[in-house]
């Protein structure tokens, strides 16, 4: 793969970068309303997709950091986005165009003051894995094999300007108005300086993973504090293959289950009882080793869930509770969905819509074993996706719906549904995770 030798730092050269992807997007829009005229209009439509999709990512990972790592948020919302922007974005969660070597030892040595060889007794300047805001490299200290995640230059000092670069687009793509909507941007904002700063992720990745380590058949590497800095982080190296490689090629239903077993429970323990989440489940964070165990990587997206969001939440989880309209209708409101501001018919409006998706939505925990396998359930997610992705009426509606916590919430759902389909577990115990001894 070809390496980059610089990164855009400055805001100028970064907002320069952004509007010339601008550009050629409204290029590919000119041709689009030409092919329309003369073609058919869903081929013409899919060829913008396309033709977009390649131009942003290829913008976006030029820049890395926060742009970048949108994408690979929007890249889990397979059932709201265009399949050209899931197959381009996806990318984005541990396949972008690394740093070359000789700026990968520049880099190390602004953040820590040393070379990497007179840290390591082995360090190998190629990037092993390159993702949105680091890049990982393999080295060698006292016989360990350790993985080492290095930041990249410039990125902790351009979320601010490059979120308010890409908020336009978010808020066209989204349909989100009103002065409401910063609380949603502030939001993802307050994640990504989370995200960068490395010696808080090994401060979250030491407390969940001594809180879930009782848990079978998951593991964790160890981190090294004194091998780290607040932009590099040292880990061990762990062994095994990403996630959607194994998915790629398995057909063992008990190797599955199996996976997709310790996958559940481990965020069902976060969730219920720990009351915070890894927010990032995208493939490039779990590998699967050879006795089919889960690693989990990457404990820089954690999300705190408020005692006032959570009730809610989960009440609405209840078939019972579904089935009471005055009920629901008081948990929307609780939960930000309904406002009092709104007029009668966006009250029936948002009601019958969230109505229809919570109870799609919840069906894995109205029943004892759930199979994730299933076409139809993972059909009518996406059907319905579909329907209110056209939906004119609600194109009309203020988008901006719903607590802000729902947005690394419903990312932790999406996500982890989308790696349990795609694991095709089958048997999958929904309550497992209070019968394990802490």
């Amino acid at each position: 793969m070809k390496t980059i030798n610089n990164i855009p730092v400055s805001k100028l050269k970064r907002a320069s970068k952004l509007i010339g992807t601008g550009a050629k997007v409204g290029v590919n829009y000119i041709k689009y309303y030409g092919d329309k005229i003369i073609g058919d209009e869903n081929e013409a439509k899919n060829k913008l997709d396309t033709a977009n999709a390649k131009d942003i990512y290829d913008g976006l990972k030029e820049l890395k950091g926060s742009g970048l790592k949108v994408a690979q948020m929007l890249s889990m919302e397979k059932n709201i986005l265009p399949q050209a922007y899931v197959e381009k974005f996806s990318l984005s969660q541990f396949s972008v165009p690394p740093l070359s070597s000789p700026l990968v030892t520049k880099t190390f040595k602004r953040y820590f003051g040393k070379r990497p060889e007179e840290i390591y007794d082995e360090f190998n300047p190629k990037s092993m894995n390159a993702a949105s805001i680091g890049q990982v490299h393999k080295a060698v200290k006292n016989g360990k094999e350790l993985a080492v995640k290095i930041q990249y230059p410039g990125i902790a000092e351009s979320i601010t300007s490059d979120l308010a670069l890409i908020k336009p687009i978010a808020i066209k793509m989204f349909n989100i108005e009103g002065k409401d909507s910063d609380q949603y941007f502030k939001e993802v904002e307050n994640k990504l300086v989370e995200e960068i700063n490395y010696l808080l992720e090994i401060a979250q990745s030491r407390e969940i993973s001594n809180a879930c380590k009782h848990i079978p058949n998951l593991l964790f590497p160890e981190y090294y504090t004194a091998l780290s800095t607040d932009k590099i982080i040292t880990m061990d190296w762990m062994k095994g293959e990403h996630l959607s490689e194994f998915t790629a090629y398995n057909d063992n239903e008990d190797s599955a289950n199996q996976i997709g077993q310790t996958l559940w429970d481990f965020y069902m323990y976060q969730i219920h009882t720990l009351k915070k989440v890894h927010a990032d489940p995208h493939p490039g964070n779990f590998l699967i080793n050879k006795k089919n165990e889960l690693i989990v990587l990457d404990f820089g997206c954690i999300k705190k869930i408020p005692e006032a969001f959570y009730i809610p939440y989960f009440e609405l989880v209840n078939r019972e509770n579904l089935k009471d309209p005055s009920f629901f209708k008081n948990k929307l409101y609780e939960l930000e969905i309904l406002k009092e501001t709104d007029s009668t018919e966006e009250q029936e409006f948002f009601s019958t819509m969230f109505h229809e998706l919570l109870s799609l939505f919840t069906q894995p925990f109205h029943k004892t074993y759930f199979d994730f396998s299933d076409p139809d359930f993972f059909g009518k997610i996406a059907a319905l996706g579909e329907q209110y992705s056209k939906n004119t009426e609600l194109r009309k509606m203020n988008g901006n719906r719903g607590s802000k916590h729902f947005i690394y919430m419903n990312r932790a759902f999406f996500g982890l549904y989308n790696l349990m389909h795609d694991l095709k577990a089958t048997n999958i115990e929904i309550n497992n995770y209070k019968n394990i001894n802490s």
